[in-house]
């Protein structure tokens, strides 16, 4: 409240109280699998299936991560995570020498993922587009071309690329924060590190090297910055036709002056100058490491430049070598590449590790210990395992998604791809032992064109890849509460069905208790989903939409009242709580979320003295009960029908 301290009018504003919730994620998946590449022990979000590509690979023969992300964006998905399986994979890497007299590791260069994928990935180095070839270098990615006898193709290229750590360019910063393919590590053990320096392109000698007034060039030592080195006091009494007298005088001067940065090493001014064959000066740097060099530009007058006259600098063609030059790496052998784990070595290469995928998923473990890596993920909702048809992932998937701090995902189990009848189906059910409605199972496969265009005939797919993305697709046309199926869920990117169930079939597999949904196929609508049951025996969630529209109201109501911790806890909290709860339930009545022609036949709200006592109270408490009335689908539409006599 303003103080009150002159008569006037005092304008405040005060909270309404109302503090919206914002409806959760219902259809944002995570699928685990075998991937060609791509980070292990982790999920990444992903958002298209050319980014799935980019990060973990095409379409492998007999595994179906990708087929699944595929699906899943082609029938209304638009973000998932993706986690990839493997045990003991290595990454495919080659160590290359430096430059030095005395050779050593320069660095390492690997695929940016492990797998076998890696043996297949080469580079080039060279100097021959760089700006500064004596220190800098050029790198370009390449991979074998998957068309026999074509030469590789070109997937990444960088140039100017620096072994300076301190310059903008430095090799690991660029390449690890750019490249999709490959990652660089370099030696920071490597001891081929020499003063930088600079020298002039051969002078012309005869007569005075500099006129009257060229006494001025710029100089920036160690990064220090340009500073002007002014050679008038110390060439009074010197002869400018005399080269070692000029050298002596720039010897001096320059070390005389003193660091402008802290951080610049104190010796970096106490610099050699050399003749070198005689008509050559060199300014070496005090200083020997990485970040070493010494760079000349023109004074700003150039009545008193004598740069040019000296041809100091490169701009007057004079060389200027960094402390690093010596670390970068060898350039590639002429018309040969360094390749990723699958080199021999020999001549620059030190050391080479092939890639593996190591061993392949064998057991339900290695799948069903993946899904802890979605731990820290509080906005996935869907969950599958694309192709694994074990009863053991499936159970371990429900329990998961139940057994999560806010219960909020629901698994989407497939059958063995040998499943292909009635029979099958039936046993698959009846060997889940703890089946739960955090779950539904989807028979039978499907059949989708070869995305590889290996087999001229259409192959079976799992069919839970098309089944998430048609949740997120009912789920933003209509809602969540609203069955995954009917003659609206028409699926695509897929021909035909690996079974065809009749009616009758279809009913022994739908029981009330674990149900399984069936895809069918119907004549002027498709290839839809008809079944839309979880695999419990509980009736109040035998409905997949009545279970997900209870984890999204459990997630919303979760997120959008943490503002309510160490809140006081009384009467005005309890109200602002109904309040609150009470608007987002009744958007979600005028969407038509809830049964019931009136919002109290559809929900309630309550929080007040009855559900917090003083106990509660003292003990920190605040109760608050909400109910509603889901919808349920009409599954089974009777219509009767009777004649009507002529007379009547």
């Amino acid at each position: 409240m303003a103080v009150l301290t002159y008569p006037g009018v005092y304008v405040e504003e005060i909270s309404s109280g109302v503090r919206p919730i914002e409806a959760a994620g219902t259809s944002t998946a995570a699928f685990f699998g075998v991937a060609e590449r791509g980070p292990i022990g982790s999920v990444k979000k992903i958002f298209n299936f050319t980014e799935f590509q980019t990060v973990y690979g095409g379409f492998l023969n007999g595994y179906f991560l990708a087929h699944a992300v595929f699906q899943f964006f082609n029938n209304g998905g638009t973000q998932c995570y993706v986690g990839r399986v493997a045990s003991g994979a290595d990454t495919a890497a080659v160590t290359i020498l430096d430059r030095g007299t005395s050779a050593q590791d320069s660095m390492t260069i690997a695929a940016r993922s492990a797998g076998l994928w890696g043996n297949h990935t080469m580079v080039i180095i060279d100097s021959g587009k760089a700006d500064d070839p004596a220190n800098d270098f050029n790198l370009t990615v390449y991979q074998d071309n998957p068309k026999p006898d074509e030469d590789p193709v070109q997937v990444e290229a960088y140039e100017n690329l620096s072994m300076n750590p301190a310059s903008p360019d430095y090799v690991e910063t660029v390449i690890n924060t750019a490249s999709k393919h490959i990652t660089v590590t370099v030696n920071t053990a490597n001891s081929n590190q020499i003063a930088g320096y600079s020298q002039s392109a051969p002078i012309t000698l005869g007569g005075d090297l500099l006129g009257v007034n060229q006494r001025k060039f710029r100089i920036n030592i160690h990064n220090d910055g340009y500073r002007t080195v002014d050679l008038t006091v110390a060439l009074a009494a010197a002869d400018v036709s005399d080269l070692d007298d000029i050298r002596a005088a720039i010897a001096a001067t320059i070390q005389a002056m003193t660091p402008l940065r802290e951080s610049t090493p104190a010796n970096a001014y106490n610099v050699t100058v050399t003749v070198q064959d005689a008509n050559m000066l060199r300014i070496t740097s005090g200083n020997t490491g990485a970040a070493s060099k010494v760079e000349i530009v023109a004074a700003g007058d150039p009545l008193e430049n004598a740069a040019t006259a000296l041809r100091l600098g490169k701009r007057n063609n004079g060389a200027e070598v960094h402390g690093s030059s010596a670390m970068r790496p060898r350039n590639t052998p002429s018309e040969d590449f360094y390749y990723l784990g699958d080199d021999t070595v020999n001549g620059a290469v030190s050391a080479v590790q092939p890639g593996s995928d190591g061993t392949l998923p064998l057991h339900d473990n290695d799948y069903t210990s993946a899904f802890a890596w979605l731990d820290t993920i509080r906005d996935v909702s869907l969950l599958a395992v694309p192709g694994i048809g074990s009863t053991g992932v499936a159970d371990a998937g429900m329990n998961y998604c139940r057994n999560r701090p806010l219960s909020d995902c629901f698994y989407i189990a497939d059958m063995n791809r040998d499943d292909i009848n009635l029979e099958d189906a039936t046993r698959y059910r009846d060997d889940i032992n703890t089946p739960n409605s955090f779950g539904a199972v989807y028979f039978p496969w499907l059949k989708s064109l070869d995305p590889t265009g290996l087999s001229a005939e259409p192959i079976s797919v799992p069919p839970s890849g098309f089944v998430a993305g048609m949740y997120a697709q009912i789920d933003a046309k209509r809602g969540v509460w609203k069955a995954p199926a009917g003659t609206e869920a028409v699926l695509g990117g897929t021909v035909g069905l690996v079974t065809d169930l009749t009616d009758i079939q279809q009913g022994a597999l739908n029981k009330n208790k674990k149900s399984v949904c069936v895809i069918r196929k119907f004549p002027g609508s498709g290839i839809v989903l008809w079944g839309a049951r979880t695999l419990s025996s509980d009736p109040e969630y035998k409905y997949i939409p009545v279970r997900r529209m209870a984890i999204m109201l459990r997630v919303s109501i979760y997120n959008g009242i943490q503002w309510t911790v160490f809140e006081p806890n009384d009467e005005e909290l309890w109200s602002q709580i109904r309040l609150n709860i009470g608007s987002f339930m009744m958007t979600l009545f005028r969407q038509g979320a809830f049964q019931g022609s009136t919002p109290s036949q559809a929900f309630f709200v309550k929080c007040d003295g009855e559900t917090t006592t003083q106990a509660d109270i003292d003990l920190g408490i605040v109760n608050v009960l909400v109910g509603f009335a889901p919808l349920k689908p009409a599954e089974f539409v009777v219509v009767k029908i009777s004649q009507k006599t002529g007379r009547n």
